[in-house]
């Protein structure tokens, strides 16, 4: 043990290690169905490790938090601006409800309960499991121009009621969103995602769980012309026409491939590859002929490309109404696989309405994508690499932000550079979208930038908070407990009733992706999606969340900056 602890306390960059990798595996450790999670692992691995006085550089912490939440706002900024529309008000207002009762619930319970702007702040991070409201809560305390000891006693308070409150945080909306809202309700939450399912793919029934279509399946089979078959004599456009979702991809003649364009026409006896979704396809043999193995020697060149939606003109409207509005020449060849959304999957139906921003997951030959991709938007290069001038730029503007002090009500409030960050992340995650030629950061890395610097920072909070959490814990842990449950639970009912009654987001799975949504409930929202057996409840849960992100996390300096007590010395 001595060992141990003159290692970790000879080089903090082990304890700091150590502490991510030991949260990490006690974060995958299951509870039936409820699992504890990495960040709120990692700060109590980190908790128990610090009770060994080890001290580990400030700045590390502030450098990885800043890098931490650019990223949450790079990754949601697109969708947050698009959220600011008529069509998507009743949400916004729905999520702003949320994150506003949270807050008037936290505020609340320190003035009735005398709690100091710490503990209040970690009841809030906890409570609403907002993990981002422990650094930019800790960014304004350092502020204040308080003692350094007394600075250092409310930072770890933050983080002990963070600790306390963040297990029921995380498991509340879960119980709320999957038994106590459809319970009170009498809603099935599975039939229900059904009919809304039915109602957006232009009334086609809805397939059994494991069938539901959110990804089509493309395929490519040959077929030999039969000399009574409909495809003798008509031109392989006139083809594509008649198969709609279906194309001609290349022509066998006599044993030799023909060169292939619109105005080919097809003749008894040939071979047609053909290239389109299993439904269609199945139809296939009935309009060529019999199905035959394609050629030893032939090859078909296909591609799968990620592009981003960039085209205004094609923002706001149905997928079904753009596929039935687009000539068939134009879209010939190239079929719609997958649509994500802030990196979830959107149910691939005709009345999913398309955002600036969206992921679209093509299948197609190159030609055929190239002449698409440019009337869409920009393609996912797989090589991309991170433009270090704008995110340089784009946290020099954000931590220029942070510094900056307003007053509300007479109150001073500074968002700090967590806050800044955040904004400027918004904004240039937002300039990516509409211009792709700037500001590129592929979606692995700003997931590593979000994970990895989350994961430092927590680690390092947990580790500083050492022998001091014990005592908060001991002086405020039940109390913080059963606040804790307050502040997760009556933010939900209030919204939800709201939202039903005031708002009439009547559809039972828009309604629950927005009590998810609206607390940043990654665990709800998987729960809810399983509950469901398909992907309806993304399109609500990603307008709330992204806006729900950007409250929440605001709300550290706010309170901060209202509760006026401090913690003992």
């Amino acid at each position: 043990m001595e060992l141990i602890k003159h290692l970790l306390t000879r080089e903090p960059l082990l304890a700091l290690f150590a502490t991510i990798a030991l949260g990490y595996l006690v974060g995958k450790i299951k509870v039936g169905r409820f699992v504890l999670g990495g960040i709120a692992g990692t700060l109590l691995v980190g908790v128990v490790i610090g009770q060994l006085g080890i001290e580990i550089n400030g700045g590390i912490k502030a450098i990885f938090f800043a890098l931490f939440i650019y990223a949450v706002g790079f990754q949601g900024g697109p969708q947050f601006f698009h959220a600011l529309n008529r069509r998507s008000l009743n949400q916004l207002v729905s999520a702003f409800v949320m994150c506003a009762t949270g807050l008037l619930c936290v505020l609340f319970s320190a003035w009735m309960f005398d709690l100091d702007r710490g503990i209040a702040a970690g009841l809030a991070a906890g409570g609403l499991t907002q993990s981002a409201i422990i650094g930019t809560a800790g960014d304004a305390i350092a502020k204040l121009g308080l003692a350094p000891a007394l600075i250092k006693t409310m930072q770890t308070n933050v983080a002990v009621g963070y600790a306390v409150c963040y297990i029921f945080g995380s498991l509340g909306p879960i119980i709320m969103v999957t038994w106590f809202l459809p319970m009170v309700m009498r809603w099935d939450i599975r039939q229900e995602a059904i009919k809304l399912a039915t109602s957006i793919s232009g009334g086609h029934a809805e397939l059994d769980p494991g069938q539901f279509n959110a990804m089509r399946t493309v395929a490519t089979r040959m077929y030999l012309v039969a000399p009574d078959s409909a495809a003798v004599n008509q031109t392989a456009l006139a083809i594509d026409i008649a198969l709609s979702d279906a194309s001609v991809e290349a022509i066998y003649r006599s044993g030799q491939p023909l060169a292939i364009a619109d105005t080919t026409v097809v003749l008894a006896g040939d071979m047609v590859a053909v290239t389109g979704l299993i439904a269609v396809m199945e139809a296939a043999a009935d309009y060529f002929g019999k199905e035959i193995s394609a050629p030893a020697d032939m090859l078909l060149v296909q591609e799968s490309r990620e592009i981003i939606l960039t085209n205004r003109a094609l923002s706001g409207r149905e997928v079904g109404e753009i596929h039935d509005h687009v000539t068939v020449d134009t879209r010939h060849g190239v079929f719609l696989t997958r649509v994500l959304r802030m990196g979830l999957a959107l149910p691939l139906l005709s009345k999913i309405i398309l955002k600036s921003g969206d992921e679209l997951h093509f299948t197609g030959s190159p030609v055929d994508l190239d002449r698409v991709q440019t009337k869409i938007g920009y393609k996912i290069n797989p090589a991309a690499v991170t433009d270090f001038i704008f995110m340089g730029l784009g946290m020099l503007i954000g931590i220029l932000i942070g510094m900056v002090q307003f007053h509300i009500m007479g109150i001073p409030i500074s968002i700090g550079s967590g806050g800044g960050c955040l904004l400027s992340g918004l904004m240039f995650g937002w300039l990516r979208s509409v211009h792709p030629a700037v500001s590129a950061m592929p979606l692995g890395a700003s997931n590593f930038l979000r994970d990895f610097g989350l994961a430092v920072f927590v680690g390092i909070v947990g580790i500083s908070a050492g022998p001091q959490a014990l005592v908060a814990i001991r002086q405020h842990g039940f109390t913080l407990l059963l606040l804790g449950v307050g502040v997760t639970l009556i933010p939900q009912v209030v919204t939800f009733f709201f939202s039903w009654y005031v708002l009439r987001i009547r559809n039972p799975i828009e309604a629950l992706a927005c009590v998810a949504g609206g607390r940043s409930a990654n665990p709800a929202f998987a729960a809810l999606l399983e509950k469901a057996g398909n992907a309806t409840p993304v399109v609500s849960f990603t307008v709330t969340y992204a806006v729900a992100n950007v409250f929440l996390t605001l709300w550290g300096p706010v309170i901060v900056g209202i509760i006026t007590r401090n913690a003992a010395p």
